[in-house]
């Protein structure tokens, strides 16, 4: 039998595991890297970068004490998770609080709900989630299963980008010329640019797997300004979640993934395993007239059981402005289960998206003829506020920080995908105008492509506090009365960024069940910067369940 100290031991230690699995801190600080050749401090967490992988079941909360020792400013965004109910810790910098300030720590509450799979998390001020960001794995919780079957191992793989200089001086760079910013010198597996970029032969990621495994890769697109091809040298992968929920399995020889998203995939190890096989990623981008980085990131996948490298294989990857190969794979991902999607609509809002510009004085500005470059929505370049956040003016009543004017149509109709446009078209209006939504609410959001200032460039919008369906996604200029017959309503993806094309839209639907104020942006952050962002306020329902949370003590103050 055993002692009855020995069962309490094994009981306390059993309690105590379970209480500081929940519980996590992320120390954010400047630390010196080296790449290209050259060293420069960046901000991390805890040291590292890419940053920590959190790992959770379905359902879980956990809570994460930022302590910021940094010299800047830093909030925390935790992206794809749902937070029903808990606007307080989403994390948008004077969206849903005010930043935490050099010497301060905030601790989120972050509550998991209908997350199954692949999630992240990333700051959200300025362009610090530049090297502040990390992946969180979700588990179903037991006895629940997989719908597909079980890997061997998981692999974690985040996309970036590299900047040579420090990013705070290219946002004060092209923020200060009104023209575009700096494209990065080198894009990043799990933070390694690989042996095609200068001084970084040894800097190159490897992924040693074993014949006949199954490999799980967990992945996130976590590039500031780029959407990307990816693929590995004479390996199918098999797409079994997107943006932390189920999706029906796809074989692919390539995938697109834009800024924010998340993809699940199985690699199986079933080729040859004396050769040598090569992962890559570069851009997709669908306007030559816009400036890019269109260079290669390059991996390696061996095998353990290779003794030698007799050959190597290079992937294929499509074209840089393949925007039928982008779209076939994006309109190719289905969502596990069918049935789901709101089929009646109470609310339909109708966005454009826009990358517009403003006079400069003397025409000094870097922008298309000497003008400042701006972006919209619906015609209105958001104003973000810097003394108060939106829910803190929601919830405590203050007037004066936001209108509620946002239009559901756009105030300028005209043919929003024509190659030649109007001048006075380009111009935006300045505001921090927001959208009420009552609770319970089927909506449906229509964004809306066009071809100002430059001929247009694709956009991946996300959506802060839901997944939704994407039930439609057309080239051109969407017809209210001919396109949504087209749609699909039976299992389009659950996502929670939608990339629209180059002139063309995305359509979207979801139930508006979670109260509070909720971020939409373009997860290109110089199109964020620029103003291409609103709010949704989500009203409360009338049972207890229906209402946002009490704020939490120990909010950062404003000033």
């Amino acid at each position: 039998m055993s002692h009855p100290l020995f069962i309490y031991f094994l009981i306390s230690l059993s309690l105590y595991r379970s209480c500081t699995a929940h519980r996590h801190t992320f120390t954010v600080k400047e630390v010196p890297y080296k790449k290209l050749c050259s060293t420069k401090k960046i901000l991390t967490v805890n040291g590292r970068f890419p940053g920590q992988t959190l790992k959770v079941y379905k359902g879980d909360t956990i809570y994460v004490n930022v302590r910021n020792r940094a010299s800047e400013n830093i909030t925390m965004h935790w992206h794809g998770v749902e937070q029903p109910r808990n606007p307080w810790s989403d994390g948008p910098e004077y969206i849903t609080q005010c930043p935490i300030r050099p010497g301060s720590d905030f601790i989120y509450e972050v509550i998991f709900s209908t997350e199954e799979t692949t999630v992240w998390w990333h700051a959200h001020s300025s362009w610090t989630r530049a090297t502040v960001h990390g992946l969180i794995f979700v588990y179903p919780r037991p006895p629940k299963s997989l719908p597909f079957p079980k890997s061997d191992h998981e692999v974690p793989l985040i996309f970036g980008e590299w900047w040579k200089k420090d990013v705070r001086e290219v946002v004060e760079l092209f923020m200060r010329t009104g023209g575009d910013p700096n494209v990065s010198d080198a894009l990043t597996i799990n933070g390694h640019p690989g042996f095609l970029y200068p001084c970084s032969k040894s800097d190159t990621f490897k992924l040693m797997v074993e014949k006949s495994k199954t490999y799980r890769i967990r992945m996130v697109n976590a590039a500031l300004n780029l959407i990307l091809f990816f693929a590995i040298a004479k390996h199918n992968l098999t797409v079994v979640s997107a943006d932390g929920h189920y999706t029906k399995p796809i074989n692919a020889t390539y995938i697109t993934i834009s800024p924010g998203q998340t993809l699940d995939l199985l690699l199986h190890a079933d080729q040859n395993p004396k050769s040598t096989y090569y992962m890559a990623a570069r851009a997709y981008h669908s306007n030559p007239n816009i400036n890019f980085n269109n260079s290669t990131t390059i991996g390696i996948l061996r095998y353990t059981s290779s003794t030698s490298s007799s050959s190597k294989h290079y992937p294929n990857l499509p074209y840089y402005n393949d925007t039928s190969a982008a779209f076939r794979f994006f309109t190719s991902i289905k969502c596990l289960y069918s049935g789901q999607v709101p089929v009646k609509i109470s609310r339909r809002i109708i966005s454009t998206v826009s990358i517009n510009n403003l006079m400069c004085p003397n025409n000094l500005c870097e922008g298309p003829n000497g003008s400042r470059l701006a972006a919209s929505m619906n015609n209105i370049s958001f104003v973000t506020p810097s003394h108060v956040d939106i829910l803190k003016a929601y919830y405590y009543h203050i007037r004066g920080v936001y209108g509620t004017r946002f239009p559901e149509f756009p105030p300028l109709v005209f043919n929003f995908t024509a190659d030649d446009q109007p001048l006075f078209l380009q111009t935006p209006r300045f505001a921090t105008e927001v959208k009420i939504l009552k609770f319970g609410e089927s909506v449906e959001i229509v964004l809306q492509g066009t071809s100002l200032v430059g001929g247009g460039i694709d956009h991946p919008m996300h959506l802060h506090g839901f997944s939704f369906y994407e039930v439609g996604v057309g080239f051109g200029n969407y017809n209210v009365t001919e396109d949504p017959s087209n749609y699909n309503l039976k299992d389009p993806p659950y996502i929670n960024t939608a990339t629209v094309p180059r002139n063309g839209w995305v359509a979207i639907r979801f139930i508006a069940d979670n109260p509070g104020v909720w971020f939409m942006h373009c997860h290109f952050d110089r199109h964020l910067t620029w103003g291409m962002k609103v709010v949704f306020i989500v009203m409360n329902g009338r049972g207890l369940n229906q209402q946002i949370l009490p704020p939490p003590p120990n909010l950062p103050p404003c000033y």
